[in-house]
């Protein structure tokens, strides 16, 4: 595709207010592959305008036709799913078989999730003597980030749609060709002009308009904690509704009479997934302190399989981060574990190439609590590993940092790993390599955010209640 030199408003695409554009970097080899409007409160408004004028029309759609749509949605989505994937790969620098394995496939698969589930949902039941009717929120402004461009986009947008509501998107400035293809595949699928709506535009401008519009009545970001907070703040004030998922620093808890190499090998997959750029990357892997050195040689074993390279040919698995900036603030965390005693055991902070916004997969070992690469979020491919001596210090160091949002727990049996997680201060944990579940509710305790995505329960965020009594 090329890209548009306009926003998707009522339908059409149309000219942006103001003359300023953001050009997009393909983080590999750093050469511009587009440029695109940076909106304006202007374009904001115009989106925010058109969304409301589309929200009575389409919240009185019976269910089961919004189901259709997106089901429509989702076949124009697979009908261009090479080219979401060559998109992705372009300007977020995932490798091509990630892209189109869980970049566009799980995108693909949660649009299918709620076509079905639109249909089928109960949006209305009888308590005593009341009906009670759950209704469309209204207009949803929906701000998404870089890291999975198209499925956090979906996971916005096909449970918003299910419910009856209207959207205005702005997605994140370094990834915002695979939103415009989304507005393709939005158009091609026939959903009536207004219903969604994309803007483009940097946070502090066209985010932060979205945000504070008196038109839009929930807002649902993803992104960093210190932006949800800011966006929290303005939504109260207004009272309005919003949905927040944060930031994270999940444990990988290795109880001891779990399967050792299996754990560790997963867990490190799963930090260099996406480069690292996951809120529920598995960052903080806690081992037994007589298991510690074995776990340690096992994960630098481990990363040796993940080089980084170019994301475009087929064996890649690991590669470069979204932009300089992340690139540069995930150095500086490598240097601070360094300055603060850590063992660095593999990587490290030099880049491994002349060229592009590359890290080396990067393990620390003899990791303490404190350590600001065991409190802060990273976001990049850097394993800590941290030794605990028994399950209630794990537990301890497991909650004892400000987020909430995801985690992992070995053991010898089941029980003994349920019940551990049934302690850990955390939306979702994975019990002995447990799938993720596209119907299971996603979403953080603490400061990793408020709501829940996907299946029912995301679909719950975009409803309001109303009973009638008899």
């Amino acid at each position: 595709m090329k890209a548009h030199d306009g926003m998707y408003i009522a339908g059409e695409w149309r000219a942006a207010a103001g003359r300023d554009r953001i050009e997009v970097v393909n983080p590999a080899d750093e050469q511009i592959i587009g440029r695109v409007p940076a909106g304006t409160a202007e374009d904001v408004d115009a989106a925010v305008q058109a969304a409301r004028a589309a929200l009575p029309g389409w919240a009185a759609t019976p269910p089961a036709g919004r189901a259709a749509l997106i089901g429509r949605l989702r076949d124009a989505m697979i009908a261009r799913k090479a080219e979401f994937t060559d998109i992705i790969t372009a300007e977020l620098g995932a490798p091509v078989g990630f892209s189109a394995a869980v970049h566009v496939g799980s995108p693909i698969a949660v649009a299918a999730s709620f076509a079905e589930l639109g249909a089928s949902y109960a949006f209305e039941e009888r308590i005593g003597n009341s009906t009670v009717l759950l209704e469309p929120v209204g207009v949803v402004g929906a701000i998404t980030p870089w890291n999975y461009p198209l499925h956090q986009i979906v996971a916005k947008v096909a449970p918003a749609l299910a419910a009856g509501c209207t959207l205005v998107l702005k997605p994140a400035e370094d990834t915002p060709l695979t939103a415009q293809l989304f507005a393709e595949a939005v158009h091609e699928a026939g959903i009536p002009a207004g219903v969604f709506n994309l803007v483009t535009g940097t946070g502090p401008v066209a985010g932060q308009a979205l945000a504070a519009h008196e038109g839009v009545d929930l807002v649902s970001f993803t992104g960093s904690t210190a932006v949800g907070r800011q966006i929290g703040a303005v939504a109260g004030a207004a009272v309005k509704r919003v949905a927040l998922e944060l930031g994270g620093k999940s444990a990988n808890v290795i109880l001891p009479g779990a399967d050792l190499a299996k754990a560790v090998a997963a867990g490190v997959g799963h930090v260099m997934n996406n480069s690292g750029q996951s809120c529920n990357a598995l960052t903080r892997m806690l081992v037994h302190r007589d298991q510690h050195e074995e776990a340690v040689s096992l994960a630098a074993a481990a990363v040796a399989a993940y080089p980084c390279g170019d994301p475009r040919e087929p064996g890649t698995r690991l590669g470069p981060l979204v932009n300089a900036k992340q690139r540069d603030r995930v150095r500086g965390y490598i240097a601070r574990g360094i300055e603060e005693g850590a063992r660095l055991v593999a990587g490290g902070p030099d880049a491994p190439h002349e060229r592009g916004y590359y890290i080396a997969p990067t393990v620390f070992a003899d990791v303490t609590p404190e350590m600001a690469i065991a409190q802060e979020e990273i976001f990049g491919p850097v394993l800590s590993i941290l030794p605990y001596e028994d399950q209630d210090d794990a537990l301890r160091i497991a909650n004892g940092t400000v987020y909430g949002l995801g985690g992992a727990v070995w053991a010898a049996d089941e029980d003994t790993a349920v019940a551990f997680a049934r302690r850990m201060d955390t939306g979702q944990v994975d019990i002995n390599g447990g799938r993720f579940n596209l119907l299971a509710p996603f979403g953080g305790y603490k400061q990793s955010g408020v709501g829940r995505e996907l299946g029912p329960h995301g679909l719950a965020e975009y409803l309001q209640t109303k009973s009638l009594q008899f």
